[in-house]
């Protein structure tokens, strides 16, 4: 199973390294990352592997959307059940 984080806000030091942290406490594993900076505007897309994860996957959410708000970023967190449900023609 995946995830797919979506983390925005003004960028500053740290923050994949801050989200990273939190989804590896959690024994997540992180596939792939895409981050943009425009202007001071950070914008990062996160594929994780949650198939191991220690907790539920709503505890999972609700601790990388706190890990985000530590840095003042808004961050979403959707199941890839949800994605491609969502994106389904």
């Amino acid at each position: 199973m995946k995830a797919i984080i979506a983390v925005i806000g003004h960028d500053c030091v740290g923050i994949l390294a801050h989200i990273a942290t939190a989804c590896t406490a959690e024994n997540a594993n992180v596939i792939d990352v895409n981050q943009t900076v425009m202007q001071e505007y950070f914008a990062m897309i996160m594929l994780v592997d949650i198939t191991d994860i220690s907790c539920s996957f709503r505890e999972f959410t609700e601790r990388i959307t706190e890990a985000g708000q530590q840095k003042e970023m808004t961050v979403h967190v959707m199941h890839e059940n949800i994605f491609n449900s969502m994106h389904r023609i």
